[in-house]
């Protein structure tokens, strides 16, 4: 019987070695029946194969384990263990050399793969030909890329070749939505998100997973308002910026697909996009029911995409117009999310090539009017002299007063 050893693994091996902060350690035991663990108090959780929790510290310990394939996606797996599964048999099953590190008990390194290496040049590399055999690893990889960009890291040409492969192969149709959607939002949380869309583009996924996305690039705007030209290209500067600004997830999200109605404009029209705002809605929609994307995350996007044309010319609008957005938008009763929305524009407004500096006054102005018009309240004397619908009518007449008035001293 082979004697049981505790090795660390992953991510945890991964950071240190880069000088990051470690969030959370995982564990892999060799040579061990899953009896053994539960005797010893650990709580087992794993549905598909032995993962156990420490019975004080609550972090993962995982069996070694062996993965074949026998059908589509990343679920198309069957899994074996045993106490005979040698740590380098479960570290080749792992996606990237730099995630195929382990550790001894004594701090002693385990690297069969060459991860130390790769750390070392600054390369992301697949450990062996089981990479091609899930396609949640396209995703992955290029999640590591965004989050490891500051590091310097690149994906290796063998390994973008590798993921070519698993897209030819038809296999990212096969990801279910809850798992595309659960890489995207962490990639979106990362330093750089737009080097996500751009490696699932250069290995040819983006089209799989985010059509919508796809269809941007190569369609012109208008030089004179975006000297960047590509839809794409600026959608991914929009992001940058989004970032640049502190943006929440929400805001990166919504910079992320407000120009999605762009594709639909017909070729004969380039490069204007006349009405691009509202046929852009139904694509997000359809986007968020197919990846699962969260309603609140949804209702931004659908509103940055819907009004930011008119958040832009804020500045040129009547008193009128801008009490219409503030409805429309329902910045009285949502004035933080009414905030988001102008923050996306002013993102948007930055994510041109030459411009990423350039002031964006219309986000001040217009919070401050939002401001200025939530205040307009009737007094008790005025509310008892009207009744149901007059009372809003009434509200509303006071706040395009003040609206029109707070214009008047700011022009």
């Amino acid at each position: 019987m082979p004697r049981m050893e505790v090795y660390l693994v992953g991510g945890a091996v991964r950071d240190r070695l880069l000088g990051l902060a470690v969030r959370e350690r995982d564990w892999v035991v060799v040579g061990a029946e899953p009896e053994a663990l539960q005797r010893a108090g650990y709580r087992p959780v794993g549905r598909e194969f032995p993962v156990f929790l420490h019975p004080e510290t609550h972090e993962e310990y995982a069996l070694a384990r062996l993965e074949r394939k026998v059908g589509p996606g990343y679920r198309g797996f069957v899994t074996e263990f045993s106490p005979q599964v040698t740590l380098e048999e479960d570290l080749r099953r792992r996606d990237l050399t730099i995630n195929a590190i382990a550790q001894r008990e004594n701090g002693e390194l385990v690297d069969p793969f060459g991860g130390r290496r790769d750390l070392e040049a600054r390369v992301l590399r697949h450990v062996s030909d089981a990479f091609i055999e899930d396609p949640v690893r396209v995703l992955r990889v290029a999640r590591f890329a965004a989050r490891f960009k500051p590091q310097g890291f690149t994906v290796a040409s063998e390994t973008l070749d590798k993921m070519r492969e698993i897209v030819r192969a038809g296999e990212m149709d096969a990801l279910v939505p809850e798992r595309v959607w659960q890489e995207t939002e962490r990639a979106l949380g990362c330093d750089h998100p737009e080097v996500f869309f751009e490696v699932l583009r250069d290995c040819g996924a983006l089209g799989a997973v985010f059509p919508e996305l796809e269809a941007l690039f190569g369609v012109p705007q208008p030089p004179k308002w975006h000297p960047e030209l590509d839809t794409g290209v600026h959608t991914l500067l929009a992001l940058e910026q989004a970032v640049r600004l502190g943006a929440p997830l929400s805001v990166r999200f919504a910079t992320l697909v407000h120009d999605l109605g762009k594709a639909c404009t017909p070729r004969e029209r380039w490069p204007s996009h006349h009405g691009h705002e509202e046929s852009g809605v139904a694509l997000i929609e359809k986007l968020c029911q197919r990846l699962k994307v969260p309603a609140a995350l949804r209702e931004l996007a659908v509103l940055v995409a819907r009004f930011h044309g008119k958040v832009h010319r804020a500045l040129e609008l009547r008193a009128s117009t801008v009490l219409e957005l503030f409805e429309a938008a329902d910045a009285f009763r949502r004035s933080e999310r009414f905030n988001e929305l102008l923050l996306a524009c002013e993102a948007d407004a930055r994510g041109r090539t030459g411009l990423e500096d350039r002031d964006y006054p219309q986000r001040a102005y217009l919070s401050r009017l939002r401001e200025t018009a939530a205040g307009a309240v009737l007094d008790p004397a005025e509310i008892r002299q009207r009744r149901g619908a007059e009372i809003g009518a009434a509200i509303r007449a006071k706040r395009l007063s003040v609206l029109e008035a707070v214009k008047g001293r700011l022009e």
